[in-house]
């Protein structure tokens, strides 16, 4: 998105973009940031686990907007990595055949968080696989070793460190983290139709997220300084 352009419905312009997310994974760190692995798994003939074929698949690079669905966005991310469409064709569909109808896919982290998506969303042009942001690699506070990023949809459904992505017929097989409910997960999640959550109205969200998110913030910067001493002491 073009920087002179409006902001999305009910987005404010934040100057920084910090690490942020649910409390319940404030303190919830990946174990491994360099190496790459993601497990297929779901309605497929063959669960597979795949490491080194992001290497043989085209590089792109994209600047785009983040908008997180509790009201504020970060203008001109510049993201590189590959298409998840050419991931899905050249490497999930050859190595783990999806059955028909798997359009419902969930991504998960090492974090143990989870969210879905619909495969259709997951196959725009702008959606990708990224592992470097502004330049360099990706740091434990943004998704590393590797993340979703969709433009299109709100931050939750950006999935961070992901090491395992399921393909279903349905979502009988997942559930929004605990103890969230579920209504916190729109199926879509899309921005521009401002698909927030199920079921409760935009005029109730927005107030109550806006409240949320100066704490969220405050967590996940606490949280993330105390690991990374932690872990320079080690």
């Amino acid at each position: 998105m073009n920087s002179e352009s409006p902001l999305p419905p009910g987005q404010k312009e934040h100057p920084s973009y910090d690490r942020f997310g649910l409390g319940l994974f404030a303190n919830r760190f990946p174990s491994e940031l360099s190496k790459i692995e993601i497990s297929i798994a779901g309605n497929v003939e063959n669960s597979v686990t795949i490491n080194d074929a992001l290497n043989n698949l085209p590089r792109v690079e994209q600047t785009s907007d983040f908008h997180c669905v509790t009201t504020w966005s970060v203008r001109n991310l510049n993201w590189s990595g590959v298409r998840f469409a050419d991931f899905y064709h050249q490497v999930v569909v050859p190595q783990a055949k999806p059955q028909q109808g798997n359009n419902f896919v969930v991504l998960r982290g090492q974090d143990s968080y989870a969210v879905s998506m619909q495969l259709e969303d997951l196959l725009a042009d702008d959606v990708m696989l990224a592992d470097t942001l502004n330049g360099e690699r990706l740091g434990i506070d943004h998704g590393a070793p590797l993340r979703l990023v969709a433009p299109a949809h709100y931050g939750y459904k950006n999935a961070k460190h992901i090491n395992q992505i399921e393909f279903w017929t349905d979502s009988s097989n997942y559930r929004f983290p605990m103890p969230y409910p579920n209504l916190m997960d729109h199926p879509r999640g899309r921005v521009a139709y401002e698909e927030r959550a199920c079921y409760l109205p935009n005029w109730l969200i927005r107030p109550l997220y806006k409240l949320l998110q100066p704490m969220a913030r405050k967590k996940h910067g606490k949280m993330l300084k105390a690991h990374l001493a932690k872990s320079s002491n080690n």
